[in-house]
């Protein structure tokens, strides 16, 4: 499984970004059989888990420092997963990555530990 992230940049605060995700997969496995999660590790920082979503969409998890600003999604059929961030602070200046647990239950995690792939991460930088 390869996971590629995209659309990071510069943007000033209160901006918004769309980033995407998007899995090269190995069949029998297909993108369904995935919860994914979006981590990010600020400069000098511990990566964190800030939100996952479910095999099937129904189903996703925010920390506090990103609810009701992020809004994490995903298009089984485009094998891509989306992260919305709205206002954005210089706070969320991170690394931003994409990662996929082989997982067909109800729910999603952030437990790094538990993820079995990782993407190389892009880039969000917000000015102040």
């Amino acid at each position: 499984v390869q996971v590629v992230e995209s659309g990071g940049g510069l943007v000033q605060a209160g901006g918004s970004l769309k980033l995407s995700c998007t899995a090269s997969l190995s069949s029998p496995m297909a993108f369904d059989d995935y919860a994914i999660g979006w981590f990010r590790q600020p400069p000098g920082q511990r990566r964190e888990g800030i939100s996952c979503i479910s095999w099937s969409g129904a189903n996703t998890v925010y920390a506090d420092s990103v609810k009701g600003r992020f809004t994490i999604s995903r298009d089984n059929d485009k094998n891509t997963l989306y992260l919305q961030m709205n206002d954005l602070k210089p706070d969320d200046t991170a690394m931003y990555f994409c990662a996929a647990q082989a997982s067909n239950g109800i729910s999603c995690d952030l437990e790094e530990a538990r993820m079995d792939y990782w993407g190389q991460g892009t880039q969000v930088t917000v000015s102040s």
